[in-house]
C-alpha cells in the first residue's frame, strides 16, 4: 500500500464509471470504501446526482440515495446530503421529485430539469464534493449511467465533467453478465473525447462467471486495442446483505425467488407495485432460515401466502388503482376474511385505509379532482391519508406497544422482551387522520433537530388479533428481536418450530463490507489503484 498525499485540506479523489447502469457501480464503490476505510484512511463516498426510489434518511431526517446511505455505513461515517446532493425521485414516464441537499425542490419533468436546473445543480455539486475534500483523505466517486451518452455530455454533472471538476482518475466498469462486454468497453472508449480517455486509468469486468482462463485471450485483446490496464475481472458475489438501489436490481435478484414455498416454511408474498420504493425494507426476511419470500404482480401468482406485505410506494394512488385493475385487491379483501395476515409498510399502510385524499395532485401529479379528491382504499382501518405539500423525513426509535396477539409462551420460550425495542425511519407526505378507534402497534419517540425537542406519539394501526397491521416506519422489519417474535407467533399458528436464535441482521451486513472488500481485493490490482490514487492527488 503506498501512502497517499495530496495537498492540504483537498483530498485525493478516484471514480467509478459504468459502461451502462446496473453495471454495479454502487457495490464496487462501496468494496473501494471499505478497503480504504480498512487500510487506515478517512474516506467519504460521492454520487453528485442520483435517480432511484429506495432512499435512505441521514441521521439529520434528511433524504439520499441508498447507496450513498450505505456506502457511508461501509466508511464508518455518518451519511450527510454532500454524499448525493441532488437526488431524483420518479414521479411518473418523463417526471421526477427533485431532492435537493434532502429536502423536495420540485417536481420537474426531464426537458425542465435539464434545460433550468442543471446549470444551478453543478454549483451545488461543485460546493458539495468541495467540503467532502476537505474533510477526508479519499473520496471515492460512483458516476451515473453512462458517460458515452452523446446527448447528454454538454450539461452532464454525473460523469466525465465531474471527474474534470473533482481532478479525479476514472476506473471504467462493465457487466459481462450482460453480454457484449468487450463492445461495450471499446464502444464507450471510442465516444469519449481524447482528454476523457486519457483519464480513464482502468477497466473493471464485473459479475464474471466460469473460468476467468477462458477469458484471458479477451483481456489480452482489449487491453491492446484500448491500451488501458483491465484492473480485474470480478466474480459475482451472491448472498450479501447488502441493499439494492433501484428495482432494476431487485428483479435480477428475485428472478429466482418465485417458486412455490416448501411446507416447512413461511410464505411471504410481497406485492410488486409498479412503484415500489423502499423495498430494502423486505431485506431482512430473505435471511431468515425457513422463510420464503416471493413478489406477486398478478391475482395468478397470489396462492396461499402466510402473510401478504405491502411495501412503500412513490405513488399511493396510482399503485391502489393497480391492485384493483389487477384483481389483486379483491384477492387481499377475500383473504382477510379467511385470516389471513396483512402487513402494510408506509404507502401500503396508507391503502389499508378507507380513502386516499389528493385534490392538489400532491402525490399524483395529476389534478383532475374528480380522479384523485377520493380514492377509496382497502377499508380495513377505520382512517384517512392526504397528500401534502410539507415531505416529513425523521429517524424514530420507541417499543412495541402491543403483543401482535402473541401468547406469552412465545416470547417466554425465546426470551424476548414483551415490548422490544424499534428503530427505523419515516419518509411521507401523507398523513393519516383517524375516523374511529384504532389500537395502536407502535410507540414512538421523534428527536427533532430543528428545534432540539423530543416528540412521543403513538404508531400504526393493528387488529385486535394482530394478523394486519400497518406502519409508517421503514426499517421496522430490521429489528431483530422484534422479526423474532412476529414471525415466530406465524410459526407456531403454523405448526412449525419457533427460531431461538435471533438473526442479526446488522451483523450481518457489517460482515458483507468485510466479505465484498476481500473478494475485491482477492480479483482486482489494489496496489495498482493505490498508485493511480497517488498520481491524481
Amino acid at each position: 500500500m503506498e501512502e497517499i498525499t495530496h495537498q492540504s485540506k483537498s483530498a485525493a479523489t478516484i471514480m467509478l464509471q459504468g459502461t451502462a447502469s446496473d453495471v454495479g457501480k454502487s457495490l464496487l464503490t462501496t468494496a473501494l470504501c471499505r478497503i480504504l476505510r480498512q487500510d487506515g484512511y478517512q474516506v467519504a463516498p460521492f454520487k453528485s446526482q442520483n435517480m432511484s426510489l429506495n432512499s435512505y434518511i441521514t441521521p439529520d431526517g434528511k433524504e439520499i440515495g441508498r447507496a450513498q446511505g450505505m456506502q457511508a455505513d461501509a466508511c464508518g461515517i455518518a451519511a450527510t446530503t454532500d454524499m448525493n446532493p441532488i437526488l431524483l425521485k420518479p414521479t411518473g414516464n418523463m417526471s421526477s421529485q427533485v431532492v435537493v441537499h434532502g429536502k423536495p425542490y420540485k417536481d420537474l419533468n426531464a426537458r425542465a430539469y435539464r434545460e433550468q436546473y442543471l446549470p444551478i445543480a453543478e454549483t451545488i455539486v461543485k460546493e458539495a464534493l468541495a467540503r467532502l475534500r476537505s474533510q477526508n483523505d479519499v473520496v471515492v466517486i460512483e458516476g451515473a449511467g453512462s458517460p458515452a451518452e452523446v446527448n447528454l455530455k454538454d450539461r452532464d454533472i454525473v460523469n466525465m465533467r465531474l471527474a474534470g471538476w473533482a481532478e479525479a482518475p476514472v476506473i471504467l466498469v462493465a457487466d459481462i453478465d450482460r453480454g457484449g462486454v468487450f463492445a461495450s468497453i471499446v464502444g464507450t472508449m471510442e465516444i469519449l473525447e481524447p482528454h476523457e480517455r486519457d483519464r480513464v486509468c482502468g477497466i473493471i469486468i464485473n459479475k464474471f462467471r466460469g473460468d476467468v482462463s477462458l477469458l484471458q485471450p479477451g483481456v489480452d485483446w482489449l487491453e491492446a486495442r484500448i491500451g488501458k490496464p483491465v484492473l480485474g475481472v470480478v466474480p459475482y458475489l451472491p448472498g450479501l446483505t447488502l441493499e439494492d438501489e433501484d428495482s432494476l436490481s431487485l428483479d435480477h435478484k428475485l428472478a429466482s425467488g418465485n417458486q412455490p414455498a416448501r411446507v416447512n416454511e413461511l410464505d411471504i408474498a410481497v406485492i410488486r407495485l409498479p412503484r415500489i420504493s423502499n423495498f430494502t425494507d423486505i431485506d431482512p426476511l430473505l435471511h431468515e432460515p425457513d422463510v420464503h419470500v416471493r413478489y406477486i404482480t398478478s391475482q395468478r401468482d397470489f396462492g396461499t401466502p402466510d402473510v401478504v406485505l405491502i411495501p412503500g410506494s412513490k405513488n399511493t394512488i396510482e399503485d391502489l388503482k393497480f391492485l384493483h385493475q389487477s384483481g389483486i385487491a379483491a384477492c387481499l379483501l377475500n383473504y382477510v376474511t379467511q385470516g389471513g395476515r396483512i402487513v402494510g409498510i408506509c404507502g401500503g399502510y396508507q391503502m389499508l385505509g378507507e380513502r386516499l385524499i389528493d385534490p392538489d395532485g400532491i402525490e399524483s401529479g395529476n389534478t383532475n379532482f374528480n380522479d384523485y379528491s377520493h380514492v377509496a382504499g382497502l377499508g380495513i382501518f377505520p382512517m384517512e391519508t392526504a397528500f401534502l405539500s410539507d415531505k416529513f423525513t425523521e429517524r424514530v426509535s420507541g417499543f412495541v406497544a402491543t403483543d401482535f396477539g402473541i401468547s406469552p409462551h412465545v416470547t417466554s420460550s425465546i426470551g424476548a422482551h414483551s415490548q422490544p425495542p424499534i428503530q427505523g425511519y419515516e419518509i411521507h407526505m401523507g398523513q393519516t387522520q383517524f375516523l374511529g378507534p384504532v389500537t395502536h402497534p407502535f410507540q414512538i419517540k421523534v428527536d427533532r433537530t430543528a428545534d432540539k425537542t423530543t416528540q412521543f406519539h403513538e404508531e400504526g394501526a393493528i387488529t385486535a388479533d394482530g394478523r394486519i397491521w400497518g406502519t409508517y416506519i421503514h426499517g421496522i422489519l430490521h429489528n431483530d428481536e422484534f422479526r423474532l417474535v412476529w414471525l415466530n407467533r406465524i410459526r407456531a399458528d403454523k405448526g412449525l418450530p419457533l427460531q431461538e436464535q435471533i438473526v442479526a441482521f446488522g451483523t450481518l451486513r457489517e460482515q458483507s463490507f468485510d466479505l465484498l472488500a476481500d473478494h475485491f481485493r482477492k480479483y482486482v490490482d489494489v496496489e495498482q489503484i493505490y498508485q493511480i490514487l497517488q498520481k491524481g492527488s
